[in-house]
């Protein structure tokens, strides 16, 4: 399984963002709007997927395309797929794969994680909210982190 997951986001112009799922050589850019609250469905989605769920989901809509992260899980492993949709209401099956990959749970909780501390150390929540449009998401970030602690066994760092 791939450890070398690396996702990024970067506001761009007011209520835009880039994104970037890099792993094994492969990479893919989705875009979003905040028109959704796109790192905040991202950041609920790896949360309840650490909590136990089988399959979750959060979408980036980036008018009229959307971008659908899928993800399972069983037992400690995850597989992930990011799909790119003409209009955010299509069926998986009508959306083009752009990215897809088994993981580690934890490492994907660690790729997301450190993907919105460097947002925030890089930008900071106020300069970020000005140039995305809405506040960090902060409660969803520390959430994500607290679910994450709390299941990780108590012998790993």
């Amino acid at each position: 399984m791939p450890s070398d997951l690396r996702i990024t986001w970067t506001p761009a112009e007011h209520g835009w963002a880039d994104c970037t799922v890099e792993a094994s050589a492969a990479r893919a850019e989705l875009a979003a709007s905040y028109i959704s609250s796109a790192p905040e469905d991202l950041l609920v989605a790896v949360a309840r997927l650490v909590a136990g769920e089988s399959e979750t989901r959060a979408q980036f809509e980036a008018e009229p395309t959307a971008f659908r992260w899928i993800f399972y899980r069983e037992g400690d492993s995850a597989w992930l797929r990011l799909l790119e949709l003409r209009h955010g209401s299509d069926h998986d099956s009508a959306g083009a794969e752009l990215w897809s990959g088994a993981l580690s749970v934890d490492g994907l909780v660690r790729a997301v994680v450190r993907c919105f501390d460097e947002v925030a150390t890089v930008y900071g929540e106020s300069n970020y909210r000005s140039k995305w449009g809405e506040h960090f998401p902060r409660d969803e970030l520390e959430a994500l982190r607290r679910i994450w602690r709390a299941r990780r066994p108590t012998d790993r760092p």
